[in-house]
C-alpha cells in the first residue's frame, strides 16, 4: 500500500496539470467568444453541448466514472459560457434593461395609492416613506392599486410583499409580472397587532374575530388560547376594524394596529398579540416607470427555467460565478402549467455593476423568461 503522503503528492501533481489544462481551455474559450462576437452567433449551443457530453463519457476507461466526467464537463462548459458573457459585456454587447438612473425619485404630484382603508398597515408604510402630508387614496384590492398606476391615477402604489413570520404575499409577486410596473423603493415597518373591540366591550365578550389572513396567522398563539372564537378573514386589518364599528356588536373584535383603534374609536382589549416580538412587514413602492436611484443596492428579478434536472442550479450559478450575494429566493406556480414554477430572486447590487450585467446577460440567454422587477 502506498504511503498517504506519496498519494497526496501524486494528486497535487495531477491537480497542477488540471489547472494548466483548464487555463489553456479557457484561452480557447476566449477565441471562441471572439468568433461568436464577430459572427453574431449565440453563446449557448445546446446541441453542441449535448454531443460533447456524450463524447467525453465515451472516453472513460471505467464505466463508474462516466457520470462524474459528464458532471465535470457540464461545469467546465458552464464556466466557459460565463466567460463568454463577460467578454460580450466588455465589448458593450450587454442587453440594456432600460432603467433610467436618477439621483432621487421624481415624486411629481406624489399621489400614492394603497390597499385597504384608513389605518391599514399599508397606509402606515406609505406615511413612513413619503411623509404624513402625502396625497393618497385607497382601494379594495392590490390589483386595483396596480391598475391605478397603469391608468396614471397615482404615481406610486404601496404593496406588502413579505412578513417576517407569515411569509410572502404571493399575489403581489404575481402582479409584478402581470403589470409593467416596477419596484422603486421599499419600506419595512414593525407590526404590532392589538385586539380591538367596541368601547363598552370586554375580552370575555368576544366570540368572533375579523382580520386579514396574515394578521390571523401572525396572532395564532393568542388565538389558540381562545379556540371557541370564530376567525373570519377580510381584505385588510383596517377593514376588520371598520366592520366591528359598522356591526356594533360587543361580541365582535378586530385584529389591527393601535393606530387603527384611535381612528375608529375602538378599545384595545389586548395589546401585542402577535407571537413574534420582531414581527415586521416589508412593503414595496411601485411606480410605472423603469427608474433606479444612483445609490440603489438591491436588484429584484423573476425568471422561469425548463422543467428538467439541474435547470435551477444552472441559473443560480450565474450569481455565484459573478460573486453576487443572493439575499432571497421564492417560487410561485406558473398559471395553467401544473407543477411548474417561476422564481423570484433578490440580489445585492446595482444594474450598473459589471458583475450584475454579466450575470443577467447569462440568465437572459439561458432562462425561458426573465423580467427585472426593479433596482432600488
Amino acid at each position: 500500500m502506498k504511503n498517504l503522503d506519496k498519494i497526496r503528492r501524486e494528486i497535487d501533481e495531477i491537480d497542477r496539470q488540471i489547472v494548466s489544462l483548464y487555463e489553456e481551455r479557457m484561452q480557447r474559450t476566449t477565441e471562441v467568444a471572439e468568433y461568436k462576437i464577430s459572427t453574431g452567433t449565440q453563446v449557448l449551443d445546446k446541441q453542441r453541448e449535448a454531443q460533447k457530453l456524450e463524447q467525453v463519457k465515451r472516453l472513460v476507461e471505467h464505466a463508474e466514472n462516466s457520470y462524474g466526467v459528464a458532471e465535470l464537463f457540464e461545469q467546465i462548459m458552464a464556466m466557459s459560457r460565463k466567460r463568454q458573457y463577460q467578454l460580450l459585456n466588455q465589448r458593450g454587447l450587454a442587453q440594456d434593461p432600460g432603467f433610467v438612473q436618477v439621483d432621487r425619485l421624481p415624486f411629481y404630484t406624489r399621489k400614492v395609492v394603497y390597499q385597504g382603508t384608513e389605518g391599514a398597515y399599508s397606509q402606515l408604510a406609505m406615511k413612513a416613506y413619503f411623509g404624513e402630508d402625502t396625497e393618497s387614496f385607497h382601494v379594495d384590492t392590490w390589483r386595483e392599486a396596480m391598475e391605478a398606476i397603469r391608468q396614471k391615477k397615482a404615481d406610486y402604489a404601496v404593496l406588502p410583499i413579505e412578513n417576517s413570520s407569515a411569509g410572502i404575499v404571493g399575489e403581489n409577486f404575481d402582479l409584478l409580472l402581470e403589470y409593467e410596473n416596477y419596484i422603486v423603493a421599499e419600506q419595512t415597518i414593525k407590526i404590532e397587532h392589538a385586539l380591538l373591540g367596541l368601547p363598552d366591550a370586554e375580552l370575555s365578550d368576544v366570540k368572533t374575530v375579523y382580520s386579514h389572513p396574515q394578521a390571523l396567522m401572525q396572532s395564532i398563539d393568542f388565538l389558540n388560547e381562545h379556540r371557541n372564537w370564530e376567525r373570519i378573514p377580510v381584505k385588510n386589518t383596517a377593514m376588520a376594524a371598520e366592520q366591528v364599528v359598522q356591526e356594533q356588536r360587543r361580541d365582535q373584535a378586530a385584529i389591527a394596529s393601535q393606530v387603527t383603534a384611535d381612528i375608529y374609536g375602538l378599545k384595545i382589549l389586548k395589546n401585542n398579540i402577535n407571537y413574534s416580538a420582531d414581527n415586521s412587514t416589508r412593503f414595496i413602492i411601485v411606480g410605472g416607470e423603469k427608474l433606479k436611484r444612483k445609490d440603489a443596492a438591491k436588484v429584484s428579478i423573476s425568471f422561469e427555467v425548463s422543467h428538467e434536472s439541474g435547470s435551477l442550479y444552472r441559473m443560480l450559478s450565474h450569481f455565484m460565478f459573478n460573486n453576487l450575494n443572493m439575499v432571497k429566493i421564492e417560487s410561485r406556480p406558473v398559471k395553467d402549467r401544473s407543477f411548474e414554477y417561476r422564481f423570484f430572486v433578490d440580489l445585492e447590487g446595482n444594474l450598473s455593476d459589471g458583475a450584475m450585467q454579466n450575470a443577467l446577460k447569462g440568465l437572459m440567454e439561458e432562462a425561458l423568461y426573465v423580467k427585472i422587477l426593479g433596482n432600488y
